[in-house]
């Protein structure tokens, strides 16, 4: 059965191209020798996501995954810069996991805290007009750079609930009706497998200073952390967490064994990952207003052998019991830190992907099909931004091959004529009477 749960979702950014540059040439009455004056393009948009607290879900990407930032402007004549393009905010709830694959390789960044931004992909640098091409030897250059374009890939979000408590326990065992009486939240409630099939999230106050944010994760089965059932489209959501309540059929209405159910989840929360089952838990054993659970009682606190501070027997249908759970829950939250989830500072910066540093000037050359691959951010940065139909444009990159080694490093590996070398997306036919 194929549920969309809205805690997962794939984008595509795309940020803005840089402006390009201008070839332009100042002519004015009375001035005989006007010079280059083409001025620089503007800086394309960049994409950020923004961890907005007030949002707990990924459904507006249900409809709109394309996201593009504006370009930057053209550089005109009289040395006048071009636009830069606006930046492109894009909020997302706090929690959201962010994946992308950035030159082959995969990153990620967890954007929890509210107010976090993180700069998804960079607008493209404006191109240079002409004014910059001048020299002793070259007093009037034809020459400007195109716009760099943005950065432009795919990008995945996983959300994880940020709250302080989860409730866990097997279908039907009374987590969303134990959320609605603690709190304002209204779930889905029935008596059948699986009613609740998002997470639900409720605030709950327990006396006059505390107050902690609850989620009901729906119910676990076996085999869960491999995926059965609603496995891991919600395990990811105890993850966050900070104090399970386990909650326990002890009536054990479906037929099943409460011992069973109790270290059934516990062993799937192990299996998922093994810090979960390390995790506080307070157990209650829900449905004590019915005789069956009355009667199991003692065999359950015996054999389960837990802190009877950690135990309470509970009817979330009757509200008995509750309060006592829920002073006991702010007690183990009183004693937990939660710094790493305090809201950002106004002047800090916004994260980037963990991407190494690389020298610019640094390159490689490596054989492809029938010619060769050269890779270098600074080569493939340039041919990016050269207009081919400018001669002093092609001048300049031949120029810069040997200048900076391509064109021997490339003979070395076995270069020849008319071999192909790739670049990036642009292709170029070897020529020695030009390369060399």
């Amino acid at each position: 059965m194929a549920v969309d749960y809205f805690d997962q979702a794939t984008i595509q950014v795309q940020a803005g191209t840089g402006g390009s540059g201008a070839a332009t040439f100042r002519r004015e009455k009375f001035v005989p020798r006007g010079g280059p004056n083409g001025g620089d393009g503007g800086r394309g948009g960049h994409i950020y996501l923004l961890a907005d607290p007030n949002l707990n879900t990924l459904l507006s990407f249900r409809y709109e995954r394309s996201f593009r930032a504006e370009s930057g402007g053209n550089g005109q004549k009289n040395k006048m810069y071009g636009r830069q393009g606006n930046d492109l905010v894009v909020n997302v709830p706090p929690g959201t996991v962010v994946r992308a694959v950035i030159d082959g390789q995969t990153y990620e960044v967890d954007l929890a805290r509210p107010g976090q931004r993180l700069l998804v992909a960079r607008g493209g640098r404006g191109g240079l007009g002409n004014v910059h091409f001048t020299s002793s030897v070259r007093q009037a250059p034809r020459i400007a750079e195109l716009g760099e374009p943005g950065q432009a890939f795919m990008v995945e979000l996983e959300l994880k609930l940020i709250a302080d408590v989860g409730l866990v326990g097997f279908p039907n065992a009374g987590k969303s009706t134990l959320l609605s009486v603690i709190s304002a939240a209204r779930p889905k409630i029935a008596n059948y497998p699986f009613t609740t099939l998002q997470p639900n999230l409720g605030m709950v106050d327990v006396g006059e200073y505390d107050r902690f944010v609850v989620a009901d994760i729906p119910g676990l089965i076996e085999g869960a952390h491999a995926g059965v059932g609603l496995g891991h489209a919600f395990l990811r959501h105890v993850e966050r967490t900070r104090v399970l309540i386990h909650i326990i059929d002890a009536a054990g209405v479906d037929g099943r064994d409460p011992v069973t159910d109790f270290h059934q989840i516990n062993e799937e929360l192990r299996l998922y990952e093994p810090e979960l089952a390390q995790r506080p838990q307070v157990v209650a054993f829900n449905k004590i207003d019915l005789p069956e659970a009355r009667a199991n009682l003692a065999r359950l606190q015996h054999e389960l052998g837990l802190d009877p501070e950690d135990c309470f027997a509970i009817s979330a249908a009757t509200q008995q019991g509750v309060e006592h759970l829920l002073r006991r829950v702010a007690t183990h939250l009183r004693a937990m830190p939660v710094s790493h989830l305090a809201p950002v500072e106004p002047d800090e910066p916004p994260l980037t992907w963990p991407v190494p540093e690389v020298e610019e000037n640094a390159f490689s050359v490596e054989p492809e099909g029938t010619g060769w691959r050269v890779r270098g951010i600074k080569i493939e940065r340039l041919l990016k931004m050269t207009n081919f139909d400018q001669i002093e444009a092609v001048d300049r990159v031949q120029r810069v091959f040997e200048a900076t080694g391509i064109s021997q490093a490339l003979l070395e590996a076995g270069l020849h004529e008319g071999d192909m070398v790739y670049i990036g997306d642009i292709e170029l036919e070897w020529d020695s009477q030009r390369f060399e």
